[in-house]
Order: C-alpha cells, then sequence, then structure tokens
C-alpha cells in the first residue's frame, strides 16, 4: 500500500509484544494505571487512588521509548484509545469516568480490597 500514513502503523509483532508485556505489568500488580504526565484526568485517578491508600504501579505512557505501541496495543485489546487507562485485579476497569463512577457508587474501595491493593479497614472515603 506505500502511503505514508503506513509509516505510522505499528506492525502486529510490535503491537503483540508490547501487549503481551502489559499483560505481564497487570498480572503483577493489584492495580495499574497507564497514564501520560501532563493527563489532569490521569492525575485525578491517581490522586483518588492515593486518597483511598491503594498500592498502585504507573505506566507514563510518554515516558516509555515504546508508550505509543503500548497505547495502541491496549486499545485493540480493551476498546479504550484514552488514558488513563485503569486495571483492577487484572480487569479492565476503564478511565476516569469509570473509576470515579464506581467510587460514588461504593464499588472501588471492595474492588481494591479484593485485589489486595489496600487493607480491608484502611479506606472508607
Amino acid at each position: 500500500m506505500g502511503s505514508w500514513f503506513s509509516s505510522n502503523k505499528k506492525s502486529k509483532e510490535e503491537l503483540e509484544m508490547a501487549l503481551n508485556e502489559a499483560k505481564k505489568i497487570i498480572s503483577s500488580h493489584p492495580v495499574v494505571v497507564f497514564s501520560k504526565t501532563y493527563c489532569g484526568f490521569c492525575t485525578r485517578v491517581k490522586q483518588l487512588l492515593t486518597q483511598l491508600g491503594a498500592s498502585y504501579k504507573v505506566i507514563e505512557l510518554d515516558q516509555q521509548s515504546d508508550g505509543d505501541t503500548i497505547q495502541s496495543a491496549l486499545e485493540e485489546w480493551t476498546g479504550q484509545s484514552t488514558v488513563p487507562n485503569v486495571f483492577i485485579g487484572g480487569k479492565h476497569i476503564g478511565g476516569c469516568d469509570a473509576v470515579t463512577e464506581k467510587h460514588n457508587r461504593g464499588q472501588l474501595v471492595p474492588l481494591l480490597t479484593d485485589a489486595g491493593a489496600i487493607a480491608n479497614n484502611s479506606a472508607q472515603l
């Protein structure tokens, strides 16, 4: 096809490698936030998790050499192209709105507790 658009397209192998790496990170931590340092929505989610006393892993995609590839791989896997892209207990939760909504409904703390990210009695915000 030779158009200049194809130069930005990630190869299937690159996406597969990035997705395998992302899945490895997700399975190794109770909470993972794929983020960008300049994203206000990402900051909100990280602040909420910190307020709740949750332990979480942040991957700042704008500081990773393969951050664009990881984001593309996550989009293919989850259907979500934006950040933050949050996983709790290995399950895709969504972005800022989804995390905030779960918190407002009283569902976030139990998810975090079940995932082992917070102690049973530490977060009652």
